[in-house]
């Protein structure tokens, strides 16, 4: 843990204490599998549940704390994000895209139990996470609502994530510049971490320009390291660690950090993203720790 951040037991304790949160949170949320069609319905929670780091709802705790975020906005948006990203795994890991086994250290979906399956769970969960943050009947929070609501489309479709995987998939095989990479991962993984923060922080308040440029400068590089800290996993963990099959970027012949860079200078790179996220949260003083613990995270994760 960075120094500048505290007492690395507390931040352990708080990211535990959302991540159950998280858990109860999507339990409730998710369509249970005792009402039609159960099958869709338990292949849903059997992906969303029981797994994963839940880095984009701790993003939107840690924004959504700096701006005294009230909790039923938070917990709306955190599920939503979460669904989405739960969706695009799902998505990713099909024969058609990626064509993995394994997932959060279990069988994806389409081997759990078939492709049109893991496909309708995809569409399922991405229809699901804009119920959720739309949901709830409280007026005061609807013209928030109605902004986290496009924000998340944004992040989700072709100028975001969805743009960033078809031009991942359109880059397999190809020599892409260092510049033309991080803007693949900028809109793959990046913007569904930027509306992560943005979505915590709207759930507050309504930004200054000051505050919303803070926030912008701290989501680009904690977004481009968490992408470069997997490019270095990939090529240096095992899949028990990972929890995915590793190795696959170069297997599949995708252009990486690694690649491109080298191991030692993809590291170098991750540490000095760290920094500039630190230094974009100068304004915000200690307010801002939890972002600070959360770029160290990113930063310093094994898996």
């Amino acid at each position: 843990m960075n120094a500048r951040t505290g007492d690395a037991s507390s931040f352990l304790d708080w990211m535990q204490h959302i991540q159950a949160g998280m858990e109860a949170t999507l339990d409730a949320y998710l369509p249970p599998v005792t009402e039609m069609p159960a099958r869709l319905h338990q292949a849903m929670r059997y992906t969303s549940l029981d797994g994963g780091k839940r880095v984009r709802p701790l993003l939107v705790y840690a924004a959504g704390e700096l701006f005294d975020a009230p909790e039923q906005l938070l917990a709306r948006a955190a599920a939503a994000v979460e669904m989405i990203h739960v969706y695009s795994l799902v998505h990713d890991d099909m024969p058609c895209m990626d064509d993995d086994a394994m997932r959060r250290g279990k069988p994806t979906v389409h081997v759990k139990y078939d492709e049109p399956t893991a496909l309708l769970v995809g569409d399922a969960l991405q229809a699901q996470a804009f119920a959720v943050l739309s949901g709830g009947d409280d007026e005061q929070y609807a013209a928030r609502q109605l902004k986290m609501l496009r924000l998340l489309a944004e992040a989700a479709g072709s100028s975001g994530m969805c743009g960033g995987q078809a031009i991942d998939l359109a880059s397999v095989g190809m020599t892409l510049s260092l510049a033309e990479l991080e803007q693949m991962h900028r809109l793959k993984t990046g913007a569904l971490l930027r509306a992560s923060i943005m979505l915590g922080a709207c759930s507050g308040k309504s930004l200054s320009l000051a505050e919303q440029a803070g926030l912008e400068a701290y989501s680009c590089p904690i977004s481009l390291a968490f992408q470069v800290v997997d490019d270095i996993l990939d090529a240096t963990a095992d899949s028990a660690t990972l929890g995915k099959t590793a190795g696959k970027d170069a297997a599949d012949n995708k252009p990486t950090y690694v690649s491109i860079l080298g191991l030692g200078e993809s590291q170098a790179l991750a540490e000095k993203l760290r920094s500039d996220a630190h230094k974009a949260l100068e304004q915000f003083g200690d307010r801002a720790r939890r972002l600070h613990e959360l770029a160290d995270l990113i930063v310093q994760r094994k898996a």
